[in-house]
């Protein structure tokens, strides 16, 4: 091979990306937006701003058959979850008389929306059948009623312990929801 002929190649080649580099770049500019301007941002979801909590009972619907241990169980622990995140002065309970005195009060309701009865023997025998699982929209209001927040969230259990185990992961998943949007 003669050097003189790779020589040209070369240069064609550098040519021809630097010119490609400035096509690029004429490009980039002349597209809207771009010139000299930062494009919106979305807005980002306003945070709540609460000093005190009332969780209100937990009521399954006619239509959705959720055992006493477990509603008891997903309160008791969402009780626990929402001091963990010491993002509130005081939690109160459903039912609580001092909560309509309380100032700057948010109320969480859960409403179970599906529920599936696991077996704890099928999931610690096999890892593909037996969970269970929980399905509860979660509302966030003012002491009027007025919706602040609404998510879906799930518990579930689906290795190893107990049915009421889901109650401990949807628990913490509410708990996320607070640290999140307050």
């Amino acid at each position: 091979m003669r050097p003189s002929s790779r020589v040209p190649f070369l240069s064609i080649f550098s040519f021809a990306s630097g010119s490609a580099v400035l096509l690029m770049a004429a490009s980039l500019f002349a597209q809207p937006g771009r010139a000299g301007k930062p494009e919106p941002v979305p807005d980002a979801p306003q945070k709540l701003t609460a000093s005190n909590i009332q969780l209100e009972r937990i009521v399954s619907p006619e239509d959705l058959l959720i055992p006493e241990d477990t509603r008891l169980s997903m309160y008791e622990n969402v009780i626990l979850e929402l001091s963990k995140t010491k993002k509130f002065m005081h939690i109160y309970r459903s039912g609580d008389r001092t909560a309509a005195d309380a100032p700057d009060l948010v109320v969480l309701h859960l409403i179970p929306e599906a529920f599936k009865a696991g077996n704890q023997k099928e999931r610690e025998v096999t890892t593909v059948a037996g969970a269970t699982s929980i399905k509860v929209k979660v509302q966030f209001t003012s002491p009027d009623g007025k919706i602040l927040l609404e998510k879906d969230v799930v518990g579930k259990v689906r290795f190893y312990g107990e049915n009421l185990r889901a109650t401990y992961d949807l628990a913490k998943k509410v708990a996320t929801i607070v640290n999140q949007s307050f």
